[in-house]
């Protein structure tokens, strides 16, 4: 095996790893996951300033 045989195999694993977590990462089953991580610096913000107007 040669290196431009090596250098295909590595290139072609490497797409399907991206391909992978591209569907992994855009899948129905992840956006509710997603979405709460997406407000979690909202609901910081939040307490901080509910913890501001209570004098914690």
């Amino acid at each position: 095996m040669d290196s431009g045989t090596l250098s295909g195999i590595i290139t072609a694993l490497s797409m399907a790893a991206f391909i992978g977590i591209v569907i992994w990462a855009y899948s129905k089953r992840r956006k509710k996951d997603f979405d709460q991580a997406a407000q979690l610096p909202l609901d910081a913000e939040r307490r901080d300033a509910e913890k501001g107007r209570n004098g914690q």
